[in-house]
């Protein structure tokens, strides 16, 4: 029998039907020293983004001899050492379609949020505020949404920013991509110089650092709006800081951080950012969708 981890824990739909097929379940946290021992004793490691697989840890594993495969039940898989695990021999996957969607309504949720300050007036309100005039806001329709990345999730917001009435293009990595939206590729500088609200759909590399950096605010039109609900580090937060005193950034919406929880505190504090703790994933329909996903990879990876 199959003793699976879940880590950071799974649908329990998704649990239920393992264990009808006669893998062996636990959903616990473990960390530490204690994550050190129990990897030792399980096939798969099932992880979303609190847990990290680093190096020694899969060294450990790699000791004991019996994992076989780590599962990032999301898309990014930056919190694992994914080419160093698959050197040792133990699979590395994740569920890149499960979770698109989550991700772009909240994307598309906090772009209205900045546009009409509904994360600020909330606040304001409970403190017996009543700042009318000052809330003037702007329509989303006939803006210019710039993604960086073209991806699943890139494209669910292409969607849905599309049928708001926006203009939206993009670029990519890879340069222009096959899609049936109707979106224009750019160069990333000249992405930057067009677009009124610049949105990031990519991963992290430590290699090349973040890709929003204080050159790249320079460059953007004055006034525009960044949301980056991919990964933190993508976007320097010091340099976003700067960007938003100086008036280049107007507002800006932060799903992920450089650090997480993030103890920075002027991040969390300015009156021009429009907060959320990492919640791209999290709606019921998607964690259903990320079980089902997981389950069709450990059955194919252990079988």
């Amino acid at each position: 029998m199959y003793k699976i981890l879940a880590n950071d824990g799974m649908d329990q739909g998704a649990i239920e039907e393992l264990q009808q097929a006669g893998y062996e379940v636990e959903n616990h946290f473990y960390e530490g020293d204690a994550l050190v021992q129990k990897i030792k004793e399980i096939d798969c490691i099932v992880i979303r983004s609190a847990t990290k697989i680093r190096k020694p840890l899969i060294d450990e594993a790699v000791k004991a001899g019996k994992l076989k495969l780590i599962i990032r039940a999301g898309v990014g898989i930056d919190n694992i050492d994914h080419q160093y695990a698959k050197e040792q021999g133990i699979s590395v996957r994740n569920t890149p379609n499960s979770s698109s969607d989550a991700v772009a309504e909240l994307t598309i949720g906090h772009m209205f949020s900045l546009a009409r300050h509904l994360y600020i007036s909330n606040v304001t309100m409970r403190e017996g505020k009543w700042n009318k005039k000052q809330y003037e806001g702007i329509e989303l329709s006939g803006k210019t949404l710039g993604l960086i990345g073209f991806g699943r999730i890139a494209k669910s917001v292409a969607k849905k920013a599309m049928a708001l009435g926006m203009k939206v293009i993009y670029t990519d990595l890879f340069g222009p991509v096959k899609d049936d939206l109707g979106c224009k590729y750019y160069e990333k500088e000249e992405l930057l110089r067009l677009s009124d609200f610049i949105s990031l759909h990519i991963p992290y590399s430590k290699d090349l650092g973040p890709t929003i950096g204080e050159k790249e605010f320079n460059v953007m039109k004055k006034g525009m709006y960044l949301i980056n609900a991919a990964r933190g580090g993508v976007v320097d937060e010091e340099a976003l800081l700067v960007a938003l005193d100086n008036g280049i950034v107007k507002k800006a919406a932060l799903d992920v951080f450089m650090e997480e929880p993030t103890k920075n505190e002027r991040i969390y504090t300015h009156e021009s950012i429009s907060l959320s703790p990492h919640i791209g994933a999290s709606t019921i329909e998607a964690q259903e969708r990320i079980g089902l996903e997981t389950i069709e990879v450990i059955k194919e990876s252990l079988n």
